[in-house]
């Protein structure tokens, strides 16, 4: 909205064009972002307080069981201060600010649902419908981009620049395996105060700075990666970075509101999403290494009880079991947070290698 008056108003005022700058207009989307967040937050808390009650999770250590007067359903509260920065900042004829805008809203409908079963019934929609749902939004999302944007049908290596595997149509089942996964390892991750918020913090500017070079033709030919054109996803991860940031505010140990299911699963897909529309999916791995790490433990932990009847971990997901050895809340997360900033520098380097 801001971008096409602004647009306008460059016609008539000769400073008026730096609102068509890339930089000018990711860096005003991320502070009104932050700053509406910052500023509206404890009203929302106060209102999440009434009506979405957070009950704590089983199967957690019992220092979690007294946060369960806390409010949750936060994520509702992010994607409607994203939803509302996109409409000011965004350029909204370019098809990637769509796609991820359908992306974060089809995922936050699924979190959404299971949030409200949460509230009203003391547990979630099912695995198995959960799952369908991810199948269905994730298999729309991908449609969407291949129309809108009709990317090339191959798979680019980060490392092995030049190097590209040819996948035709399976390029949309790899696209849901990307963005389903990513969703749920995100989702999975949330089981700290700031954990999940931080490192999802950490990986946006990560993903947005790769997004910048591959939407300019100068830095994409001299890091020889694919040059993408998605100039405008840049916009909605520093829009993303100041929803994080935001969020954290009030997610920060001792957290004063969670983020829930409406706010994990979505945000695991954008980033997802993000990073394939930069066409560097496979850094996700890399800087988002945390979030495999904690999906890993739990598939690990459920297999090793089922085949050796022992568990590997004391608790799964990962960060329930250094709790459990005997970290703090706080430093288990303050220390993921370190690990997640090195890996996105080690995919910052793969990125550079050529």
């Amino acid at each position: 909205m801001l971008y096409f008056v602004g647009m306008h108003l460059a016609q008539s005022c000769s400073l008026a064009h730096v609102i068509h700058y890339i930089s000018f207009r990711a860096i005003m989307g991320l502070l009104t972002t932050f700053v509406l967040s910052v500023a509206l937050g404890h009203r929302f808390i106060a209102l999440s307080g009434r009506i979405f009650q957070n009950s704590a999770r089983p199967f957690t250590p019992q220092s979690h069981q007294e946060k369960g007067s806390t409010p949750t359903m936060g994520g509702l509260f992010m994607l409607g201060m994203v939803f509302l920065n996109m409409l000011l900042w965004c350029d909204l004829s370019k098809p990637e600010v769509w796609i991820l805008a359908l992306c974060m809203l089809l995922f936050g409908a699924i979190g959404f649902l299971d949030d409200v079963f949460k509230v009203l019934y003391k547990k979630g929609i099912s695995a198995r419908l959960k799952f369908r749902l991810q199948l269905i939004c994730s298999l729309v999302v991908a449609l969407s981009w291949i129309w809108l944007k009709a990317p090339s049908w191959v798979i680019y290596a980060p490392i092995l620049k030049g190097f590209v595997l040819p996948v035709g149509y399976l390029l949309i089942p790899w696209i849901m395996f990307v963005v389903i996964g990513t969703s749920n390892a995100v989702n999975l991750t949330d089981g700290l105060d700031g954990l999940a918020t931080g490192a999802l913090l950490i990986n946006f500017v990560f993903f947005s700075g790769v997004a910048y070079m591959a939407s300019h033709a100068e830095f994409a030919s001299y890091l020889h990666i694919p040059y993408t054109g998605c100039s405008e996803a840049v916009i909605v991860g520093a829009i993303l970075i100041g929803a994080m940031l935001g969020f954290l505010w009030f997610n920060a140990y001792p957290a004063e509101i969670f983020m829930g299911d409406v706010g994990s699963l979505p945000l695991g897909a954008v980033l997802a999403m993000l990073a394939l529309v930069s066409r560097q999916e496979l850094l996700l791995p890399i800087a988002g290494g945390l979030f495999v790490m904690e999906a890993l433990s739990v598939i690990i932990q459920v297999a090793s009880v089922k085949i050796l009847g022992r568990r590997m971990f004391k608790m799964a997901p990962l960060h329930h079991h250094f709790e459990m050895i005997g970290w703090k809340e706080s430093k288990v997360t303050i220390r993921f947070h370190i690990v997640t900033l090195i890996l996105c520098l080690c995919a910052a380097i793969c990125l550079k290698v050529r």
